[in-house]
């Protein structure tokens, strides 16, 4: 009987599960009000409500001018977040945490869709301008650097629609199922990140 407890205590000691400070912080960005729900300007919220369903977590919490919730994720402890801000002020709650729990901008993830993209496609970029999305306009300005990893979630126009009509209208059914791998594809993904594989992020997700 010994033995099996002995055992135990040897396993849980290579199994720590870290439960310190946030280290990361991976935000999806979006607007809040009902009528944006399932938009394809809000791809990153749906992405961060699959990462948090991944992790068993919900985002509940109402903090940061977001709602979040802290989770376990490659062995680092990281904040989830979904500014309620809407999209245009996304940087105040970004800043608002960075500040709380003293994470540095190159230690913040930040996913939103990009209409340069095809459906369903990813791109990953260590750092870059704002390339026109207002959402990271906002945390470029706010912060004053441009110095954070992004997930870049592809929403291109399928032919020549109003850009604006097409951000805020929802995924085809069609889409939908074009999109639908992506959300396996972001647990693993986002591990590589707060591990500090960039590159190894960048080679393997970006086709």
């Amino acid at each position: 009987m010994n033995d099996i407890f002995a055992k135990l205590d040897a396993l849980r000691s290579k199994t720590t599960i870290p439960t310190g400070a946030v280290e990361y912080i991976i935000v999806g960005l979006g607007n809040p009000d009902k009528k944006y729900n399932d938009t394809r300007h809000n791809i990153g919220f749906c992405v961060i409500d699959q990462l948090a369903e991944k992790l068993s977590v919900k985002i509940d919490r109402s903090k940061y001018k977001s709602l979040c919730t802290e989770a376990n994720l490659g062995g680092k402890r990281v904040l989830l977040m979904k500014p309620m801000t809407y999209m245009n002020l996304s940087g105040q709650a970004v800043i608002e945490a960075m500040n709380f729990y003293k994470v540095p901008i190159e230690k913040v993830i930040v996913i939103f869709d990009d209409v340069s993209l095809d459906v369903g496609r990813l791109r990953i970029r260590a750092k870059g301008s704002h390339g026109g999305h207002n959402g990271i306009r906002n945390i470029i300005l706010l912060s004053g650097v441009d110095t954070f990893p992004r997930i870049k979630v592809g929403e291109k126009p399928h032919k020549d629609y109003d850009l604006a009509d097409w951000v805020l209208g929802k995924f085809s059914d069609s889409d939908k199922k074009t999109i639908q791998p992506l959300f396996d594809t972001i647990k693993p993904l986002c591990e590589l990140l707060v591990q500090g594989e960039v590159d190894k992020a960048m080679a393997t997700y970006n086709k």
